[in-house]
């Protein structure tokens, strides 16, 4: 079985696409549409890596980054931002959150396997 991957994404279409994209490539997806459940899933079972949507109802992205960085059991585990931000200063607010990584959408869907197989080696670049 692949590497397990949370994906937290509050917009169905964009969740379910990614899910499927890294499902058919071998990866065990878990899905989270919001921030806390993000954070239960994680403590309940730690992922190998988080794609994280920063832009997310009621608590931000942002704050479930710092609060999985925060936790002895889940800081080692990669949190990948996966965001439509565009503004300058965003890929390095994401960065000081915690993230290890940023990856812009529209998600390339042919490209994201490979990203995420950088990210899970821990060559993937921010």
């Amino acid at each position: 079985m692949g590497a397990r991957i949370l994906v937290v994404e509050d917009n169905r279409d964009n969740r379910e696409l990614v899910v499927k994209v890294l499902a058919r490539k071998g990866y065990d997806v878990a899905e989270a549409e919001t921030a806390e459940e993000a954070l239960a899933l994680a403590a309940a079972d730690p992922p190998d890596l988080i794609l994280m949507d920063l832009n997310l109802a009621g608590m931000s992205g942002f704050e479930a980054t710092r609060r999985l960085k925060a936790d002895p059991r889940l800081r080692r585990v990669p949190v990948v931002a996966v965001t439509a931000y565009a503004m300058v200063g965003d890929r390095e607010r994401a960065l000081e959150a915690g993230c290890d990584g940023y990856i812009p959408k529209p998600v390339d869907v042919r490209r994201l396997p490979e990203q995420v197989s950088r990210f899970l080696e821990g060559k993937g670049s921010a």
